[in-house]
């Protein structure tokens, strides 16, 4: 009897035990898909698509305009816009620079320059700054890669550098100075095609000098390097930049369709290009000849004996990744005059998108002059196919 109850308790633990694996342990399978889920980004749902912003063709900002826009994104987006003035222009004006980051975030981040309109009469370089600002801001908490972006990254842009220039559609400052010819980079150099002559008397201003039969102009760089308050504002923008994990600058212009490099002047070089730096400018280089209909202006394939342009400067103080962004193409090339053709705005900046945005999620390896190699995922539609 003791026996067949011994029996039965065995036979009933065993059932019991059976019982307790049946519902309680996860299948190979099972356990596949509960550590999936438990590897699942918690933000996944924030990982949408990105989305453009919504500008029409034709509606182009001057000074006053991107002094308005700059405002509203300040009092919209007060979490990730810190908009100030860096300094006056020669009439007064303020240049206006929009810091844009997460400024929840306090870790280390590193930090980026780009500006805009440094020849007043280039619209759209400034307008490829306000684009990527608006583009940013509206794309925050929406889409991971933007968000990564701002949070570990400050970005800089001044769209409109040059803001006397900008209103009277003109080339030079209100001094009749070229900024891209004033700073502290193989300034006032003849074989460039400089003249530091400044604003004579205080009173004349002579923006160039032609010889038409020998098809030679001559243009004001100033009397001495950062004689300019705009080249100042900027020089002291950058100055702070220095101390906070400066990691690339882009100088926008148009019409010249390329993205160039710093290259190795052929007259008495303030500075040498090494040969892992030129590395790393060719791989950024590669990537947008291959990926935007933008050509890449590599330094091997060009010199020249120094200009004083913020370009070279920037490269030579802070040795820090360094590029000229030529937007648009040769047909709106407005040579030294004002009355520069403009139009078909919207496909021009989604033309400019990929470049910044290859720039800003390599942010890190071109601090640490490493090779670019994380591609940006593209909102649709950019590029646009290029104008035939």
């Amino acid at each position: 009897m003791r026996f067949k109850i011994k029996v039965c308790l065995t036979v009933l633990f065993v059932i019991l035990i059976l019982l307790a694996v049946k519902f309680y342990v996860l299948s190979p399978k099972e356990v596949k898909n509960k550590d999936d889920k438990e590897k699942e980004p918690k933000e996944i749902l924030m990982d949408n698509p990105s989305v453009l912003p919504n500008w029409s063709n034709g509606k182009y900002h001057d000074y006053y305009g991107t002094t308005q826009m700059l405002e509203d994104l300040n009092n919209k987006y007060k979490n990730l816009v810190n908009v100030f003035s860096i300094g006056k222009s020669v009439q007064g004006k303020d240049i206006w620079c929009i810091k844009i980051t997460n400024e929840n975030n306090n870790s280390r981040k590193f930090s980026c320059l780009i500006d805009g309109c440094i020849h007043g009469y280039e619209w759209e370089s400034g307008e490829a700054c306000l684009y990527l600002a608006e583009y940013l801001v509206i794309n925050y908490c929406y889409n991971n890669t933007v968000s990564n972006i701002l949070n570990n990254s400050d970005i800089y842009l001044v769209p409109i550098l040059n803001p006397d220039g900008r209103q009277k559609d003109d080339r030079w400052n209100d001094n009749g100075i070229d900024l891209n010819r004033n700073f502290d980079a193989d300034f006032g150099r003849l074989k460039s095609f400089n003249l530091p002559l400044g604003k004579l008397f205080g009173i004349i201003k002579i923006p160039k000098i032609e010889f038409p039969r020998l098809g030679i102009m001559y243009l004001n760089c100033g009397r001495y390097p950062f004689s300019e308050p705009e080249t100042r504002a900027l020089r002291d923008l950058a100055n702070r930049l220095s101390s906070k994990d400066f990691s690339f600058y882009v100088n926008c212009h148009t019409a010249l369709h390329f993205l160039s490099s710093v290259c190795n002047v052929n007259y008495k070089p303030e500075f040498t290009v090494t040969n892992h730096e030129r590395d790393i400018f060719n791989s950024v280089l590669d990537w947008v000849g291959e990926n935007t209909e933008y050509s890449p202006l590599y330094g091997e394939q060009y010199q020249h004996a120094g200009f004083g342009s913020s370009q070279d400067w920037i490269f030579k103080k802070f040795r820090i990744v360094s590029f000229t962004f030529e937007m648009l193409n040769k047909d709106y090339d407005p040579g030294y005059n004002p009355g520069g053709r403009h139009d078909r705005l919207v496909h021009w900046m989604k033309t400019t998108l990929p470049v910044f945005l290859y720039l800003l999620v390599n942010i890190g390896n071109l601090h640490d002059w490493k090779v670019t190699d994380i591609e940006p995922p593209l909102p649709e539609g950019v590029p646009p196919p290029p104008f035939k």
